[in-house]
């Protein structure tokens, strides 16, 4: 029996990763699929964002969520058990996609695949890194990327200086594909630049295509053929076990009661960002007036809202940031926002 391929799709907070799978199961062609998705926060956002998109491999069979943890770092409790339903169904998926968490480091996950329970079953068809490419340029991996670099030149021994930096060299490391998202955002001069700071980080003979709103055509993702669980020790860039150090990072969720103004909200979420060390805040929130929910998603500063069909039962957002966020000050200024919008029309 031919193992099922599996797709591992990394990344960081707010690339792009759900987006980039929402568009593929859509032009999946006929495949049968299904998709296992892993979110740090307490509360799952893309899990709920794909089963809503109204597709066919969208369903509630065909979206497993793993959520409040890292999936790196709970591969014998959460994953391997998982893996074993899907590849025991009686009508077992023709191609499994795992998103994983914007924090995790995919080369653990690769590990798996060479358990005895799994290899015969399933091989790793490619690990696709989906890439923000306005972070990058923004600096958010290297504050000072020409400052970096110049010192890099001086010393090729310099070794990573921030989680971020670490994060963003792993998850490429591990790479066979690298999608350079968001690529409408920047002009060439500066995708050219994004495009040389993350070649640094590439094995041999990996390649990056450029993408707007993760709109990569399946053939391209898929069919990699690349088996990394034979390869796996030789991904990352850095030795470490399964249970890696997430100190660095906090995530916390904030309930919210019902909003007036979506906009007011995107404006609260953004000054947030300014003023406290967060990089992802996401979560559906109630509007008055409005029987759909209010779809909330920011990268750093940059804050988008759409309202959606569905949505989980819990309404607030999920904030994650680095460690040392003041937990009590961003609960503070998102309730007290909430909360001015709500009296403006009670």
């Amino acid at each position: 029996m031919s193992r099922i391929p599996v797709t591992v799709v990394t990344g960081f907070l707010g690339s792009g990763k759900t987006t980039l799978l929402r568009h593929l199961v859509a032009h999946a062609g006929g495949r049968r699929l299904a998709l296992v998705v892993n979110e740090f926060g307490e509360v799952g956002v893309d899990g709920a964002l794909l089963r809503a998109c109204g597709l066919p491999g969208c369903g509630e069979e065909d979206v497993v969520e793993l959520a409040n943890g890292c999936i790196c770092c709970t591969v014998a409790d959460d994953f391997l058990p998982t893996m074993r339903r899907l590849l025991e169904r009686l009508r077992p998926p023709e191609h499994i996609l795992v998103e994983t968490s914007g924090l995790a480091l995919p080369q653990p996950l690769v590990q798996a695949f060479a358990w005895p329970e799994v290899r015969t079953r399933a091989t790793v068809d490619g690990v696709v890194a989906v890439v923000d490419a306005r972070a990058v340029a923004d600096g958010l991996f290297a504050p000072d990327p020409e400052a970096l670099a110049r010192q890099r030149a001086a010393d090729p021994a310099l070794d990573h200086d921030t989680p971020l930096a670490e994060l963003f060299a792993e998850q490429l490391g591990c790479a066979d594909l690298v999608v350079l998202n968001k690529a409408d955002l920047l002009d060439e001069a500066a995708m050219a630049r994004v495009e040389g700071e993350v070649m640094r980080h590439l094995r041999p003979g990996v390649r990056t295509v450029r993408a707007r709103f993760g709109r990569v055509p399946a053939e391209v993702l898929l069919g990699l053929g690349a088996a990394a669980e034979a390869d796996a020790d030789g991904r990352g860039g850095h030795p470490h076990d399964d249970d890696h150090d997430h100190d660095a990072f906090t995530s916390l969720f904030v309930p919210l009661p019902p909003v007036a103004d979506p906009a007011a909200l995107a404006a609260a979420v953004r000054d947030l960002a300014r003023a406290h060390p967060v990089y992802r805040v996401k979560g559906f929130v109630a509007v008055a007036g409005r029987p759909a929910p209010l779809l909330v998603q920011a990268v750093g500063d940059r804050v988008g809202h759409w309202f959606v069909r569905e949505a989980p039962e819990r309404r607030g957002l999920v904030v994650i940031g680095a460690a040392g966020l003041d937990e009590e000050a961003v609960r503070a200024r998102l309730a007290a926002a909430a909360g001015s919008f709500s009296n403006s029309i009670s």
